[in-house]
């Protein structure tokens, strides 16, 4: 437990060098794999009220634009499930279209291992169109530790980012740590920031404004086992960073 707090200290002690993961699947995930057999269907929606205003990097600009993203989990075994994405934007100016597509295998520590902390990895591997991403194939190494005491939860998302093709093709892995926080307020309603970001490459860290930094307060409702539900604003505090998203997660298990 004592090693737990300290990894915990030490993701929030870098916090201020981070980067936003890209706004089409705004979330910190917990390390439990869907059951095996059972398959989680998601709405990932969100609303950029203050984004970029320009074309930057061939890449169209995300100020007033939906993002709507369908994300399809089958849980294979108690510790193995695989997830796909479908993402889509919705905007004026020629911004409608499909983006791209992702799979993500996913594996986590069996129960059994009695850890004190949920552990898993995610590898999530597609493609985007270069018009919504300056990056079109890539590759996202996600390690997960979270844990759960009394009403309180802490989920750390230290996500390693590799591209081949795109403009940070040649940068190496870019470090993107994400962190989540909550307090059961109530049996149903959860509530606490959920932090986005990137530092850049190892030991060649970008300039300030070029690294991304976004804070949410979410929160989750726990009203249905079937059921998910996440929702929450955000702000950028860089000029690299959209400042300000609403985002809606909706999620049904069959």
């Amino acid at each position: 437990m004592r090693k737990f707090y300290i990894l915990a200290f030490l993701f929030f002690g870098i916090a201020t060098g981070l980067r936003a993961q890209d706004n089409y699947e705004i979330q910190v995930y917990g390390s439990e794999t869907e059951e095996a057999g059972h398959t989680m269907v998601e709405l990932h929606s969100n609303y950029t009220f203050d984004g970029s205003t320009s074309i930057v990097d061939g890449v169209l600009p995300t100020e007033h634009v939906f993002h709507e993203t369908i994300e399809i989990t089958h849980g294979w075994t108690p510790w193995f499930e695989t997830g796909f994405y479908f993402f889509n934007t919705l905007g004026n100016d020629g911004r409608t279209a499909y983006v791209g597509s992702h799979i993500r295998p996913r594996f986590a520590a069996p129960e059994s291992w009695k850890w004190p902390v949920g552990v898993s990895i995610s590898l999530e591997y597609g493609f985007q169109k270069a018009q919504y991403s300056s990056d079109t194939e890539t590759l996202e190494i996600r390690p997960i530790v979270d844990k759960k005491w009394g009403g309180w939860y802490i989920s750390l998302n230290p996500t390693l980012d590799q591209t081949f093709r795109g403009v940070d093709q040649n940068r190496g892995l870019i470090f993107s740590p994400n962190v989540k926080v909550s307090y059961d307020i109530t049996k149903v309603v959860a509530l606490g920031p959920e932090y986005y970001g990137s530092v850049g490459p190892f030991f060649n860290y970008d300039p300030i404004q070029q690294q991304q930094h976004q804070l949410f307060i979410a929160t989750d409702l726990n009203f249905n086992p079937n059921w998910e539900f996440n929702a929450g604003y955000g702000w950028g505090f860089t000029n690299s960073t959209d400042r300000g998203i609403f985002k809606v997660i909706l999620g049904r298990r069959f």
